[in-house]
């Protein structure tokens, strides 16, 4: 009788040390990050996929000024989104947030291989950076140089200024167990000086025995500044949890070593049944993956616009999307669009446009405003194969580039549907033609939206070359194609020449070994020499149309201006054209550069501007338009200039300066 109980309790036994293993969620890195070429140190290459292949995470993160102290900048240190960090330390975008203060980072958190990690980017700017600094200093213990090294191809030793590397964030999903328990969140909270598993969970409002738990450690074990530990929420974390940390010390001293051997036995009991634990949490994620892939297949389309999104059974079966009537084609996987895309009846279209009536027809283009279940929508009619556009806009996600929410195919057109953006384009506001309908002069946009608007495009830009697998160039940047929304934020649209940069060829943001074209289609005064004379399409080509494009904003001029509206005495020949790329270089060499450059900036904004921040917009224009690819800087590095002058612009008080009187100044305050 003995031996069947025993018999009947192993099972249960191993059920229970299973359970125990999967819900003490992951192992505490203990201090093993300091060591970079450590073979056995698992735990710093990430935590372990134990749970749901991807949720909503949180992260902490210590302010540091000049770089990385308001929203904007850290988040995009982290490749976070800056609204959501604004939103929730209840900071405005670009506010400096006081030196060493807690911040809290939402981020994405997804299974990369057999680890968690978010995933950011980070150019190397001084020749003293290594991966242990960049792990350690700059992202502060958030990543650890044993998972850059594994993840990056450059050699440890062998690293430059410019550089683009890969750095995995590390982040976690709550496990089976503790979805089970109400878990919602795990933070992962930057350990600092000071502090104690209970002043943690003090902190947050949880038990110290589930901090302890979701990182198996004793009540026993030593945590160290520079570490990170998981913290289980029911709740999203707040602003109020993470106030008044404790101060961190003045000097940037290590962290104390690790604990000798002969001090462990306290951890013993988090090693029993690792072997079978591992085994099992293993066939869980297996099980998960399957799971959720066949969700995903049931689902069907994510609804925006309309409650019953409509399939075409032709359309379905044929796996081409093909209008059987036109014969119009978009190439690609049907099931997979309609995953990310509405597929609208034509009916619900030509409702929407009071049957795309000229009154609804936006500038006198193919684009036409309509309004679908209460929202405003923008719906492009276009002939022929638009299936590259939908495979870029589907994929990519990032508050700088217009949203594509769904397309209907109709008697031999394609009908694509845009989130709207309620101020027209940029080109309307910098040249003039936005009329104020009281004073009846033109609009004149403040210094204060010009920045922002250069400092999106410079967002969207930046997301395309270096935060998209594949890269994409654009190909098409022009103040026509920037839009701006109800907030003047601005949103980069029409991707019809967008292109993707083959990822083999593709190294950094030098774009070496570019890609080739014959069929050289853009717009005037806006397309790079390389690209003009040798069909080289690389990423520069990008960085060149925005100096374009900041000359624009800077001066209010077109990109393309015949000599008898500048006045050029020069010029012999007045119908010869000028181009705007080849002004900037005459304008700050020799003398008289200042009054040059006042000469030069729109003459709307009278003294409605910073000179010095002027000045340093057209030293960066400057930059990106150098004739040489090669001399530009990749959009990271305007990123990071552009930050400097933001950031500046809103500390800037133009209210001891008059306003234009010939024109109405939009302001940004």
């Amino acid at each position: 009788m003995a031996a069947i109980k025993l018999h009947l309790l192993l099972p249960l036994l191993l059920f229970f040390t299973v359970s125990l293993q999967i819900n003490a969620q992951q192992e505490y890195e203990n201090n093993k990050q300091l060591d970079c070429y450590a073979t056995n140190a698992s735990t710093t290459l990430g935590y372990a996929c134990n749970g749901a292949l991807q949720c909503s995470s949180y992260l902490t993160f210590r302010s540091s000024s000049p770089y990385y102290q308001s929203p904007v900048q850290i988040s995009f240190l982290f490749n976070a989104s800056t609204a959501n960090v604004s939103s929730i330390n209840s900071v405005p975008d670009v506010v400096p947030i006081p030196d060493n203060d807690l911040v809290l980072v939402p981020i994405p958190c997804s299974c990369s291989g057999q680890y968690y990690q978010h995933n950011a980017t980070y150019t190397l700017k001084f020749n003293s950076e290594t991966y242990f600094s960049v792990a350690n200093n700059t992202y502060q213990g958030l990543s650890t140089c044993q998972s850059l090294i594994a993840q990056n191809p450059y050699i440890s030793t062998n690293l430059s200024v410019g550089l683009n590397i890969l750095v995995p964030v590390r982040c976690a999903c709550p496990t089976a167990n503790q979805t089970a328990a109400g878990v919602k969140y795990l933070l992962n909270y930057l350990i600092t000086w000071g502090d104690t598993i209970s002043a943690i969970a003090s902190r947050f409002g949880i038990s110290e025995k589930s901090l302890l738990d979701a990182n198996k450690l004793t009540s026993t074990s030593t945590i160290y500044p520079f570490t990170t530990l998981l913290v289980p929420l029911l709740t999203e974390p707040t602003k109020n949890e993470i106030a008044s940390p404790p101060p961190p010390p003045s000097t940037s001293t290590p962290p104390p070593p690790p604990p000798p051997a002969g001090n462990s036995s306290s951890k013993t009991w988090v090693y029993v049944g690792v072997g079978v634990g591992v085994g099992v949490v293993a066939l869980v994620g297996l099980f998960a993956f399957v799971l959720c892939c066949f969700w995903r297949r049931r689902k069907g389309p994510t609804k925006k616009f309309t409650e019953e999104p409509v399939s075409s059974e032709a359309m379905l079966q044929s796996g081409d999307m093909t209008d059987v009537k036109s014969g119009v084609s978009i190439s690609g996987d049907i099931r997979t669009m309609i995953e990310s895309l509405t597929l609208y009846k034509f009916e619900e279209l030509d409702r929407a446009t009071d049957n795309f009536s000229d009154n609804r027809r936006i500038n006198g283009s193919s684009v036409y405003s309509g309004t679908i279940n209460g929202d405003e929508a923008a719906i492009r009619r276009l002939k022929g194969d638009v299936s590259n556009e939908i495979n870029i806009l589907k994929q990519i996600n990032h508050s700088s580039i217009i949203r594509l929410s769904g397309f209907c195919i109709h008697a031999g057109n394609t009908y694509l549907v845009y989130q709207y953006a309620g101020n027209g384009s940029l080109s309307e506001w910098i040249h003039g033609r936005r009329l104020d309908p009281v004073s009846g002069g033109p609009y004149c946009l403040s210094w204060k939206h010009r920045m922002q608007v250069a400092y999106d495009v410079a967002d969207g830009l930046n997301y395309l070359h270096n935060y998209t697998k594949p890269p994409y160039v654009h190909k098409n940047l022009n103040s026509q194609n920037v839009l701006l929304d109800r907030d003047f934020r601005a949103k980069l649209s029409n991707f019809s020449l967008a292109r993707a940069v083959n990822e083999e060829v593709f190294i950094g943001e030098s774009g070496v070994q570019p890609q080739l074209t014959r069929h050289v289609v853009g717009t005037q005064g806006y397309m790079s020499p390389e690209y003009l004379e040798h069909g080289l399409i690389m990423t520069q080509l990008d960085v060149f149309a925005f100096g374009v494009l900041l000359l624009e904003l800077l001066s209010g001029k077109e990109p393309v201006i015949s000599s008898e509206e500048e006045n050029d005495k020069e010029c012999e020949d007045v119908k010869q054209p000028r181009l705007l790329s080849e002004m900037i270089s005459s304008v700050l060499s020799g003398e008289n550069v200042r009054s040059k450059l006042s000469e030069f900036i729109d003459p709307c904004l009278q003294s409605d501007y910073p000179f010095e921040l002027a000045f340093a917009i057209a030293e960066l224009a400057m930059r990106c338009l150098a004739r040489e690819p090669g001399l530009r800087p990749g959009m990271g590095e305007v990123m990071v200039s552009l930050s400097g002058i933001y950031n500046s612009t809103f500390d800037w008080d133009p209210s001891d300066y008059g306003k234009s009187s010939g024109s109405t100044t939009i302001d940004a305050r």
